[in-house]
Formats: structure tokens, C-alpha cells, sequence
């Protein structure tokens, strides 16, 4: 099977309008992915990858109030900027001994 220069040409800009196509639709999804108040809202699973904590260390911080979280259409998501608290109130730093 041969192809000339101009059926290959014709292949490949039909192929960049698709992929064009497809980085557009990624971008909307992006931006309708959870945001309240122009805030990101993560899910548990991106707590728990970004944490590296276990489910049932996530639900002790929720049930103990330590983290914020709202509940939509019955799933819990945490606002980023909770998350980063929680980080930064969890976080302690150790004084070297002298």
C-alpha cells in the first residue's frame, strides 16, 4: 500500500483537528471540574494520594472536625484551601537539640 504526499498530508491535518478537538474538551472539563467560589474542590481519592493517608485516617479527620469537608449529591469533597490548613496546623517542626 502506497500513500502520495498529499493523501498523507490530508491524514495528518484531519489528525491535529482531532487532537485540537480533544484539548479543548479536556480544558472544559477542567474547569467545570468542582469549583465553588472559583475554589477546587477534591474528592477523597485526592486527598488520600495527595495525604498518603488511609481511608480511615481521612474519616477520623472528618468525624474529629480537624477537616472541613461538604457533602454534594452524597460524596464528600474537602475545599483545597481547608486542605492546606489542615496541612499547615497538622504540620510541626522539630527545634535541634543544642
Amino acid at each position: 500500500m502506497n500513500i502520495d504526499r498529499i493523501e498523507f498530508i490530508s491524514w495528518m491535518e484531519r489528525l491535529i483537528e482531532r487532537f485540537d478537538l480533544l484539548g479543548e474538551h479536556i480544558g472544559e472539563l477542567e474547569k467545570k471540574r468542582g469549583n465553588v467560589d472559583g475554589e477546587e474542590l477534591l474528592d477523597n481519592q485526592d486527598i488520600l494520594q495527595m495525604l498518603k493517608i488511609s481511608s480511615r485516617s481521612l474519616q477520623r479527620y472528618r468525624s474529629s472536625g480537624r477537616l472541613p469537608y461538604y457533602t454534594i449529591s452524597g460524596k464528600i469533597y474537602y475545599k483545597q484551601s481547608d486542605v492546606h490548613q489542615f496541612i499547615r496546623e497538622s504540620f510541626t517542626s522539630r527545634m535541634p537539640k543544642t
